[in-house]
């Protein structure tokens, strides 16, 4: 059994953006050499999501649509107010969104040196407060 770590660096120009990182966690893993096994994604920000979804242009502007449309920048949050919270971003609706999509961690299947995906999955970071510069912790365990 082999255990290994490494890191992803995620570079977002928007505020709401979503980037499908497939390819970065494939070069991990063939780094790796670990053919069976699994491989954990984690994000270390609050306001960032992981997601198995299609990867398709029409698809990724619903999702950032509803995200806007279910938790509006223009309402009032006790996150952005100087009298409740120490917060300079101003990004309640950030993390709300984040609440939203679930958790920054995704758990993959390897099989024979290959991601255990369905035909139309791709695995896609979320970022919800961008632009900024993320990071994602991966963990490779097999043989």
């Amino acid at each position: 059994m082999n255990i290994s770590f490494d890191n992803i660096k995620i570079r977002t120009t928007e505020r709401i953006e979503l980037q499908d990182i497939t390819g970065k966690v494939l070069e991990i893993l063939r780094k790796s050499k670990i053919k069976n096994g699994f491989i954990n994604l984690a994000s270390l920000h609050t306001t960032t999501s992981l997601l198995l979804n299609e990867f398709q242009s029409a698809l990724l502007d619903d999702i950032k649509r509803m995200l806007k449309r279910l938790v509006d920048d223009n309402d009032w949050f006790q996150h952005n107010s100087v009298d409740f919270s120490d917060c300079e971003r101003k990004n309640a609706a950030s993390h709300l969104r984040g609440l939203i999509l679930g958790t920054g961690a995704l758990c993959i299947q390897v099989a024979r040196g290959e991601l255990v995906l369905g035909q139309f999955q791709s695995v896609i970071f979320a970022e919800l407060d961008g632009p900024r510069e993320r990071a994602l912790q991966v963990q490779l365990v097999g043989e």
